[in-house]
């Protein structure tokens, strides 16, 4: 049964500074942005993902007899081929999958890694002074892409249908092509400049020397061709073969650092998920080299006991708390998070509720600056995509998946319309230097050798009663996990509806720089002033989060694109 309800969005704030629930309806979207896709209900299966073509590749697998995670590789190629700007086989990601018969999900890290020739002054001049752009533009920003391995490695363990089954979207649409849309047209001539340097990348993305622009047909014939490869020849396909030989003539060509060895070691790490609880449902994200799930768990942990649900979503005492704790989680981020197979990284105490108990105790009435914000001190050791698919039975997959910037590293291999990853950028390129979300970087988090970096995404899932019932994650950076935060609060604390979760203005703070980062059109006036006479600065301006969600309620499934984005829900 499928059931698209056509809704008006507006920006939703929810306030209550009389001590009861009001929801103010402000600053609503253009009329081109309403759209019934970003809704849906089904009792079978539900997908929601961040392109129209992509949801409609996993619901295909469905209607062929395919389970979640046909769906979820479907979905994974065809976004590939749809958002070329947020992520690609030429990136990585993570996903976590859960069927009735794990007792916890599985946390697949397929995040891309540093070169073997990697090292961590690679961005310094010689007077230590970082090199502008090195780490995001062109070859040496480019991490191996873990992506296809990543995918692979899910279908073969618990995918029904042939490879070539799953991966036949993503070749048509490649092969013929869609038009481009608003966001890839804002992100092309956001670029363009970095773009045009590279011919193998101006072959596709320009025509007559100029960028392609809204309503121009983007074919990827080469993508094409390199996904009919794979199809037909599996990880070979990528890592071996003529697809690895372009990607490393390409590296070669530009003086960059990949070579073969560096695609035939790379591998799929199992994770163990991040767990936590929160009012007596269990919570699972992604572990590092994601900061995602510890920050997550560790926020909600912070605020869990103050009865944030009688105030409301936007109420100022409700900003401060979440606020303040999102201060201290980016502040233990920088300090000790990083690739857990290379650094100790102290999860155990970052999700515990004595810590969270006295990160709250250290909380009063008036906003922290940056210098009284310290890490935890222990005795032990920016664009992107997202999509959550669900099934009746409670098979759930969530995955996040990136290049990094907008068309990562701008950079395409030979060839092979493979979009290259500027994910270097996410490693620190020194102590204390920020990256291009003006993430603090730390020790931990430094250049090696096969070391992945350090990143935000927060694919996750909650449980209540040992049974899933909420899936959600999203792009945008650091702003990831506390837009992850953010919709789970909304859904369980608040008891939004699901649309009224997502659609909710959300906000966001990540210590450095000390604001508060909110979406437009920012917080009521009232609501403003009581935050600043705290001593907070408030900076309005979008988090560019797309939160994907779906929830078990009632017997149905219930899906949620973001209506910020031009995604699209759909369930049967």
């Amino acid at each position: 049964m499928h059931k698209l309800k056509i809704m008006i969005f507006s920006f939703i704030f929810f306030s209550n500074c009389s001590g009861i629930k009001q929801a103010t309806i402000l600053a609503p979207l253009a009329p081109t942005e309403i759209k019934s896709e970003h809704e849906s209900f089904g009792e079978k299966f539900m997908i929601a993902s961040q392109g129209r073509n992509s949801t409609t590749a996993g619901k295909k697998m469905f209607k062929l007899g395919g389970n979640a995670v046909d769906a979820a590789a479907a979905i994974s190629f065809s976004i590939s081929v749809e958002r070329p700007q947020s992520t690609g086989i030429g990136g990585g990601g993570f996903m976590l999958i859960k069927t009735p018969a794990m007792d916890e999900p599985l946390a697949l890290d397929f995040r891309e890694k540093a070169p073997l020739k990697a090292h961590a002054k690679m961005y310094l001049d010689k007077n230590e002074n970082i090199i502008k752009n090195k780490s995001l533009n062109g070859i040496f920003s480019v991490g191996t892409p873990g992506l296809v391995a990543g995918v692979l490695q899910a279908h073969k363990k618990f995918g029904k249908l042939p490879l070539h089954i799953v991966m036949e979207p993503a070749i048509t649409l490649a092969s013929k092509g869609f038009k481009i849309y608003p966001e890839l047209d804002r992100a092309l001539k956001a670029k363009q400049k970095v773009l045009e340097l590279f011919p193998s990348t101006k072959k596709i993305f320009f025509r007559n020397n100029k960028v392609m622009k809204l309503g121009d047909l983007l074919i990827q014939k080469d993508l094409a061709k390199t996904l009919e490869t794979i199809a037909k020849k599996g990880l070979d396909g990528f890592y071996k073969g003529w697809v690895a030989k372009k990607i490393v003539k390409t590296s070669k060509k530009y003086g960059g650092l990949i070579r073969k060895n560096d695609l035939l070691k790379y591998n799929v790490v199992n994770r163990k998920p991040i767990k936590g609880e929160y009012k007596g449902k269990v919570i699972y994200s992604m572990a590092p080299p994601s900061s995602g799930g510890v920050h997550v768990v560790q926020i909600l942990n912070t605020i869990e006991n103050d009865g944030l649900g009688k105030y409301g979503p936007h109420h100022p005492k409700t900003v401060h708390l979440v606020s303040s704790a999102m201060q201290q989680a980016f502040a233990d981020r920088a300090r000790y998070l990083g690739d857990s197979d290379f650094v100790r990284v102290p999860i155990g105490n970052l999700i515990s509720k004595k810590y969270a108990k006295k990160i709250r105790e250290s909380i009063n009435d008036k906003s922290k600056k940056i210098k009284s914000v310290k890490a935890g001190v222990f005795k032990e050791h920016d664009e992107t995509t997202h999509f959550s698919v669900a099934d009746s039975v409670g098979n759930v997959v969530v995955s996040t998946q990136t290049i990094n910037g907008w068309f990562g590293s701008g950079l395409v291999a030979d060839g092979t319309g493979i979009v290259l990853n500027n994910e270097m950028d996410d490693f620190a390129t020194k102590v204390g230097a920020s990256n291009l979300f003006g993430a603090i970087g730390g020790s931990n988090n430094l250049v090696a050798p096969m070391k992945r970096p350090l990143s935000s995404m927060s694919p996750t899932i909650v449980l209540k009663d040992n049974q899933p019932l909420l899936a959600l994650g999203t792009p945008s950076g650091t702003r990831i996990l506390t837009c992850v935060t953010s919709v789970i609060l909304n859904y369980l604390e608040h008891e939004l509806p699901l649309y009224d979760a997502v659609a909710a203005v959300r906000y966001h703070h990540q210590w450095s720089p000390d604001e508060i980062r909110v979406d437009k059109p920012g917080f009521p006036i009232s609501v403003k002033k009581e935050l600043e006479n705290k001593g907070y600065k408030i900076n309005v301006k979008n988090l560019g989060c797309s939160i994907q969600a779906i929830v078990y309620e009632n017997g149905f499934l219930h899906g949620v694109s973001d209506p910020r984005g031009q995604g699209m829900s759909y369930g049967e």
